[in-house]
This record gives structure tokens, C-alpha cells and sequence, in this order.
């Protein structure tokens, strides 16, 4: 990490640029593709020219030189973009968003170290320059400036310009010496500081800023390409900017010496506001206090560190109340009181420490626009993608690792599943096809729809490629078993292997993914209609409201947001549908599941009429499973199994109780799906014989 000259040790501001400037680039992306090439909003260019000044200004302060390179042009085309001078065009959306890569790309190299394709950089910076120096006289004025001024500032004029700073202006990265090389930038200056009254020596602090400046510059420009070299640095009462009248160069002279600013007390000039010695400094990189006031940078480890604490104290309270139950409630009535208020406490908490890791799923949806711009171009396809429910809120650490799962989905969904247009046409489709993304919160969970109005999955070219792999299949499948083989590692459909699929590598990859996240996949698909893949997901991965269940001698915790009802059957609620055990529930059959089987767990009871039906629901589709007896409700912390021992089928991880026990924690949609899916295939050899049991 260098840093151009100063005292100032810059290297651990250097995350908090990374991240800001992540952001910015994506703002750069998510407005670029959003722009109506035609009628481009002037707010929208406004907000793209700021986030390039921005990362240009903060890149400059940290002596990454070769991304201020990139980005002054970039910022230079925007500008006069903004103001007038140049018509914005679908190459100029395609150049700027190369621009971005290179930059992201350059971003990549400071932080992580990955290597820069130094020949994409010159070109893109070759076709930035060749845009700027197209004569203006080619490029038709959209219309006047915001402020004005005329928008063919070819014009040199000579402007007086007043700066009178925070006393925090170094301490919040700002370097007088980067805003001279802007203006150096816009023309020829001249500058003079000026030094107020200082403070007693035993109170001299050299890392404030008791100077204002007073500059002359000859340029060809407009009032607000100055203003915009000040932007992040000074306030609108700190900066004043006035036009000669005279554009005579000879008038450009030295400046007279000024009188020093008047003593601290007074009347400050300019609007000058006086920071208290305690007060914070408003921002880094020169932003103003009021954008960062509303939020701060806190690392991911110590928010998991916080989560662990509290996790910690959830069982901990746990541990509690299981003594305090076992205490008479009217000799220890302050007790259980205590206790009491202490459980809503910790639960307030919890629900306090989760929220923090809790950010929208916008961040991943975010960044599918560009890729269905690109693929639909590559694949001579007309596609539109539609962003439903985009503030629903999911665990950071799922966020993250859901983002590759839904890439390869929507890239299936454009190459598989969308038709070109005339085939969309014949068919008596709209010529564009349409991708959706959707997410909605169900109970604890999230739900992630990828759906297209496309041909849909083809039943029987599937049956027969898995026929000619190997996979065990029959005619007599259901649809949603058939479905379900195309996550067969190696499974593919693809007529040709292109650089986007065909290579079997992707559904049984994203399968593996959503479910090592604790979530499920699913798929309903109408011929020539289109399809649904939809991933149910865990609200989070760290704590859930469940209900401990005894089964033989183990105890176990099933998810509160699943159960519906519990009861006692009898005989006439119980029968038997094609081999399986099912109990009738208000003109329903469920089947039932024994965990004593599944887990195979010892003296649990064994016919339902003797124990308990707990019925729980998942997306739709119900089961009954049975338990010996219900426990407690419990506020659990989630550990995981195969962190601490391996993989248990049927399970999500586990818990340790408030007697120190470990207790499983019941994957209520693993256990349904091993429900539905409880035909197989038997045998050995070429005749293989269908033969139903019981999920069981």
C-alpha cells in the first residue's frame, strides 16, 4: 500500500475505500443499465459523474494513480455528458460499462492482489480519449446547462475563488495539493494561504487546518467544473466562486496579501463553521458529516463474534429457567420473576444482534441486469428481467454464497428455456421473453423464485437422456420426479457444449450449494409455458424458535414455523394408501414419518395411536411426524454438524440444551422430500423391478 508523500498513515482507512468504492462502482453499473439512452434522467448523470469524482478523488489520495487515470476520463466524458456537449448513445453505455470492469478490475489488484490486464486498460483508455477529443461542433448540445452558464465554454474567463475550510479538513484525508492538480487540470492559477490567529502552542494541534485559500484561475470552463473540485471538501458557505467580467489574460496577476481571518470568537467569514475540539470529523475522503451520521463500517467477524456471545447467553438463560422450573414458584416467586424478565431481555437482544446481519437481497439481484444485457446479445435473444420483492432481507453470510446458485439459474433460464423471437412469434409469444427473480420471506424463511415464460422443461427428452447415462427412470414417474433427475451430477440436455452450458456441470453444483445452506430446491414446469426453480432458504443461520419433541431417549427440536397441530390419533384416523402409513386429518391424507426409523433411535414408541402426530407443512405439502411426547419451546442456537462431527441426513444442525445436552435439529423439508420421494429402484442387473417403501 503507498500513499503519495504526508505523515499520515493511510493504511487503515484503506477498507473502508475498498468498500466505498464497491459501492460506487456498482452504483455506476445499476444507473448505467437503467439510463434511457434517448431521454437520460439529468439526476441519474449527476449521480454517475459524483460516483466517478469520488472514486477518482479517494483512489488519488491513496496513490493508486492508475485508477485515477481510468476515471478521469470516464468523469471528463460524464461532465460534459451532464452539461450538453456530447449525446449519450448505446456504445457510450457499452464503452463506460467496460470502464467499470477495468476499474473494478484495477480495485481487485490494490485489495486482493489479482493480476490487471494491462492491454484491456490501455484499450479502454484509448477509446475514452478518442471519445473526448470528438470535436464538440459533431456533438449537438442537449441543452443548457443546470446553472446557466453557456454550455460551449470555449470562452477563457478569469475566476476569484475564496476557500475557507473545517479545521478537520486534513484530518479527514483532504490534501490541498490534490485539489490544485484538478485546477491545474482546468487551467492556469495562481494560489495564496492566508494563516489565522493560532491557538497557544500548549494547544496547537498540527493536524488542523488554520489556513484559507485564495486562488485565481484563467480557464476554459464553467463555474460548476470548480465547484465540483471542491465538492467533497467544503460546504456551500465555505467555497465562493465569481467571473471577472474582464477575460483579458493581462489582468491575471499575482494576488495582493489579504488580512488574516479574524480571531477566534468572532464572526467567521464565508459562513465558516467552527468544530468543536471533541467533535467528530464529519467523514473520510472529504465526505460531509451528514452522509455518514445515519450508518457505520463494522467488520463481519465482529458481528459474528457478537451473534456467538449472544448465543452463548441464550443458553445460558436456558440453563437458568430449567432450575428455576424446578423451584416452587410461591417460595421463589422474585426468582422466577427475574427469570422471566431475563428470557424477554435475552430474546429482545437476539432479536436485535440477528437484524445487524440482516441486509437486502438487492445486493445480489443487483448484479443480473448487466449479465442479461450481455447474454441476450450473445444469444441473439430479446429478454426482460423483472426484480420482485428486492428489500427482503436475508443473513449476510447467505447472501453471499447464494449469489453463484442463481447465476447459473438465470443463465439456464436465457439459454435453455427463452426461445429466440421468431420461434417466441410462431408460437403466439410476445418476441421478448421475460426472467423474473422474486423473493419473499415465508415463516422463517426466505423463498427465491427464478421464473421464465419459456418452452419449459421437455419430459421426454429428459427421460431419455438419463435413460442413455445410466439414471434409473420409468415412464411412470411423476412430473416432479422426472424434474428432479436433472440434478444428476453430469446430467445435460444441451444439443452442443458452449462457453455458457452444455458441459453437465450446474443444477446438481446448485443443489449442493443451496442445501450445504441448510435450504431446498424446487421445480414446477408447464410445457410451453415456462418454468419455476424456486430455493427455500433459512432466515439465518444462527438462531430459531423451535420445540423440543422426545423420541425413545433422545430429544430432538423440530422448527416452530413448520408445525401446524399436534394430537393423538385413533383407529379411525389411521389407513394404509399404496403401502404407506397415512393419517386422515379434515379430508386429508398425510404420511406419516417415524423418526425412531429414520434416526434409529431405541425405545421410542412405536404405533402412532400410542404416541403423538405432530403435522408440520412445508411449501405446500404437509407431513405427520411421530414423537413420543412435547417437551419445551425453546429459543435455540444453531451449531453445525459438519463443522463439529459430519453430515447427518435429515437434520440441519443441532443445539445444546439447558442440561447440556445435544440435541438434532430436525430439516423438516429433507424429511418431506425423502417422504415424497419414497419410490425407488431395486435390483440388480437387467430385470430391475419398481417397488414402493415407505419413506419411513
Amino acid at each position: 500500500m503507498s500513499s503519495r508523500g504526508g505523515s499520515m498513515d493511510l493504511a487503515r482507512f484503506s477498507q473502508t475505500f475498498f468498500e466505498e468504492c464497491s459501492e460506487h462502482l456498482a452504483d455506476i453499473e445499476r444507473i448505467l443499465l437503467g439510463l434511457d439512452v434517448h431521454r437520460p434522467d439529468g439526476e441519474e448523470l449527476n449521480a454517475l459523474f459524483r460516483s466517478a469524482h469520488t472514486i477518482k478523488g479517494s483512489a488519488g489520495i491513496f496513490g493508486f494513480d492508475d485508477m485515477t487515470v481510468v476515471t478521469h476520463l470516464l468523469e471528463s466524458l460524464l461532465d460534459r455528458i451532464r452539461g450538453g456537449e456530447l449525446l449519450l448513445s448505446p456504445a457510450m453505455i457499452d464503452l463506460f460499462l467496460q470502464a467499470k470492469d477495468t476499474i473494478a478490475m484495477q480495485l481487485g489488484w490494490h485489495r486482493d492482489g489479482k493480476p490487471v490486464n494491462q492491454q484491456a486498460v490501455e484499450e479502454v483508455c484509448s477509446s475514452l480519449q478518442q471519445l473526448a477529443e470528438q470535436d464538440l461542433s459533431s456533438s449537438p448540445a442537449l441543452g443548457a446547462s443546470s446553472d446557466g452558464e453557456n454550455s460551449a465554454a470555449g470562452r477563457a474567463g478569469i475566476y476569484e475563488i475564496d476557500f475557507v475550510p473545517d479545521l478537520d479538513l486534513f484530518l479527514r484525508g483532504a490534501r490541498m495539493d490534490y485539489l490544485f492538480d484538478e485546477l491545474a487540470q482546468l487551467g492556469t492559477f495562481t494560489a495564496q494561504a492566508e494563516v489565522a490567529e493560532l491557538p497557544a502552542i500548549e494547544e496547537f494541534d498540527p493536524e488542523e487546518c488554520h489556513t484559507r485559500w485564495r486562488l485565481q484561475l484563467l480557464a476554459s470552463c464553467m463555474e460548476r467544473e470548480i465547484r465540483d473540485v471542491f465538492e467533497f471538501v467544503a460546504d456551500e458557505g465555505q467555497l465562493q466562486v465569481r467571473k471577472l467580467d474582464s477575460t483579458d489574460g493581462s489582468k491575471f496577476t499575482a494576488l495582493p496579501v489579504v488580512p488574516p481571518l479574524q480571531p477566534a470568537g468572532e464572526a467567521l467569514p464565508f459562513g465558516r463553521r467552527a468544530y468543536d475540539r471533541n467533535e467528530a470529523a464529519p467523514g473520510a475522503f472529504g465526505r460531509r458529516g451528514s452522509e455518514t451520521e445515519s450508518s457505520i463500517r463494522v467488520g463481519v467477524a465482529k458481528v459474528d463474534q457478537l451473534i456467538n456471545q449472544v448465543g452463548e447467553l441464550v443458553i445460558t438463560q436456558a440453563m437458568l429457567r430449567q432450575m428455576g422450573d424446578a423451584l416452587d414458584p410461591v417460595h421463589f416467586e422474585n426468582l422466577h420473576r427475574g427469570l422471566q424478565q431475563l428470557e424477554r431481555n435475552t430474546r429482545d437482544l437476539q432479536q436485535s444482534v440477528m437484524s445487524i446481519r440482516l441486509v437486502p437481497i438487492s445486493i445480489v439481484f443487483n448484479r443480473f441486469p448487466r449479465l442479461v444485457r450481455e447474454l441476450a446479445a450473445k444469444l441473439g435473444k430479446q429478454v426482460e428481467l423483472k426484480l420482485v420483492g428486492e428489500t427482503t432481507e436475508l443473513d449476510k453470510g447467505l447472501v453471499e454464497k447464494i449469489a453463484d446458485p442463481l447465476t447459473h439459474l438465470v443463465r439456464n433460464a436465457l439459454d435453455h428455456a427463452l426461445e429466440v423471437p421468431e420461434i417466441r412469434t410462431a408460437a403466439g409469444k410476445a418476441p421478448t421473453g421475460t426472467v423474473t427473480l422474486q423473493a419473499s420471506q415465508a415463516g422463517g424463511r426466505v423463498v427465491i423464485d427464478v421464473i421464465d415464460d419459456g418452452a419449459g422443461l421437455n419430459r421426454e427428452k429428459i427421460l431419455l437422456k438419463a435413460a442413455e447415462r445410466g439414471i434409473a427412470a420409468v415412464d411412470t414417474m411423476t412430473d416432479d420426479e422426472v424434474w428432479q433427475l436433472i440434478f444428476a451430477p453430469g446430467f445435460s440436455t444441451a444439443e452442443a457444449v458452449t462457453d455458457i452450458s452444455g458441459r453437465g456441470v450446474g443444477m446438481d453444483v446448485v443443489q449442493k450449494n443451496v442445501q450445504s445452506l441448510g435450504g431446498r430446491v424446487a421445480i414446477k414446469s408447464e410445457r410451453g409455458r415456462g418454468t419455476t426453480v424456486t430455493i427455500s432458504l433459512p432466515l439465518t443461520l444462527a438462531i430459531l424458535d423451535g420445540l423440543s419433541v422426545g423420541v425413545g431417549e433422545e430429544r430432538l427440536i423440530v422448527p416452530i414455523n413448520a408445525i401446524i397441530e399436534s394430537f393423538q390419533p385413533t383407529d379411525d384416523n389411521l389407513r394404509t394408501v399404496n403401502s404407506r402409513e397415512v393419517v386422515h386429518v379434515r379430508g386429508e391424507y398425510i404420511p406419516i414419518l417415524h423418526l425412531h426409523r429414520i434416526f434409529n433411535l431405541n425405545g421410542a414408541v412405536t404405533d402412532p395411536r400410542k404416541g403423538i402426530l405432530m403435522v408440520i407443512e412445508v411449501e405446500g405439502e404437509k407431513g405427520a411426524i411421530l414423537v413420543d411426547s412435547l417437551q419445551d419451546e425453546l429459543q435455540i442456537v444453531i451449531k453445525s454438524m459438519e463443522d463439529n462431527y459430519r453430515k447427518v441426513e435429515g437434520t440441519s444442525g443441532a443445539t445444546i440444551l439447558g442440561d447440556g445436552r445435544v440435541a438434532l435439529i430436525l430439516d423438516v423439508g429433507a424429511l418431506m422430500q425423502q417422504a415424497k420421494m419414497g419410490r425407488v429402484t431395486t435390483g440388480v442387473g437387467p430385470d430391475r423391478k419398481e417397488a414402493r417403501v415407505y419413506a419411513g
